[in-house]
């Protein structure tokens, strides 16, 4: 990020700085950080400059959706999720997680079996986030089971806020000539195109509109109106490096959990950087309105505005 840090970033990295030695080493025993604050605030940018000053290859970071993709994956093959923790922790002393959330009950007791091992081992963490410990799991239904987990977090944590006025997205977008930027979101009407090409996802099989090599071309309805996963997301992303998502309706339209998906699509697409162009019948602001109970929308709607944003074409024209 280009733009001078505001208080709400200096604070926490000058704090992020104490958990190392002078050479650069993570502290044993310290006290880790829990960072939470609104999309676009510079939590992962202030991440990215402390894991990138730590001198040490016991350093591990990781990404919501690609972590439990790994570990499932880890479970799989060496027996039990314990063993697959163990396997993707390592010989590590710091594990900075980014985008923590807690919205999934299943989720939930994973997520407290790995904070049992981070903490039993006293491994340094460094958390970000769009919620506050208490606002994790907020599902009244589920909320209570998760709280021993909160507990332990802000007995283990430092919890602070990074949520200044600015959405930095809005500032500072990234290159639009590589990554996640270089795509575009679309305003068009055109309809969805039948889906013509075979892409299996584990034991599920996706109708794409085209694959070129490591381009995919789907519809909407196709990808997030099916029973994919976000592990299946990472899957793909591992596989097509550039993304068209077509025939994209307003969100309020459709059920909460084809949005969710959504949402967790662009979270991956984000995080890998790689190039995604959306076709949408309303601009961006229309394609979020009147959605509710869908967690992490406004970090999906913040993370698009950074895409080159292209005025509506008539049906039947080029977009």
């Amino acid at each position: 990020m280009s733009l001078e840090m505001d208080a709400d970033q200096q604070r926490a990295l000058a704090r992020l700085s104490e958990l190392v030695d002078r050479h650069g080493r993570p502290l044993r025993r310290a006290r880790g950080i829990y960072l939470h604050g609104r999309p676009g605030r510079g939590k992962t940018m202030v991440l990215d400059r402390f894991y990138g000053s730590v001198a040490s290859d016991r350093k591990r970071r990781f990404h919501f959706h690609d972590f439990f993709a790994r570990l499932h994956r880890a479970a799989h093959e060496f027996g039990s999720i314990d063993q697959g923790i163990d396997h993707l922790l390592g010989r590590a002393r710091l594990v900075c997680f980014d985008e923590f959330h807690v919205h999934d009950i299943g989720d939930a007791m994973l997520i407290a079996r790995l904070l049992d091992a981070l903490f039993a081992r006293h491994i340094l963490l460094v958390v970000t986030s769009n919620y506050p410990p208490a606002g994790l799991l907020p599902n009244p239904l589920f909320h209570e089971r998760f709280e021993p987990a909160i507990a332990k977090i802000v007995e283990r944590l430092d919890v602070l806020a990074v949520d200044g006025e600015v959405d930095y997205r809005t500032r500072a977008p990234r290159d639009r000539t590589a990554g996640f930027g270089a795509g575009r979101y679309v305003v068009d009407q055109a309809a969805s195109a039948a889906s013509v090409v075979d892409v299996r996802i584990g034991a599920h099989t996706l109708r794409a509109i085209a694959v070129d090599g490591a381009a995919i071309t789907v519809d909407f309805a196709a990808l997030c109106g099916a029973a994919t996963s976000a592990a299946d997301y990472v899957e793909l992303a591992g596989r097509f490096r550039c993304w068209t998502l077509c025939s994209v309706p307003p969100l309020r339209e459709v059920p909460a959990d084809w949005a969710m998906r959504f949402v967790n699509l662009v979270d991956v697409l984000y995080d890998a950087d790689l190039a995604l162009t959306v076709h949408a019948r309303v601009p961006l602001p229309d394609l979020v309105a009147q959605v509710t109970a869908v967690p992490d929308l406004m970090r999906a709607h913040s993370r698009l505005g950074e895409l080159s944003q292209n005025r509506a074409v008539p049906v039947g024209q080029s977009s």
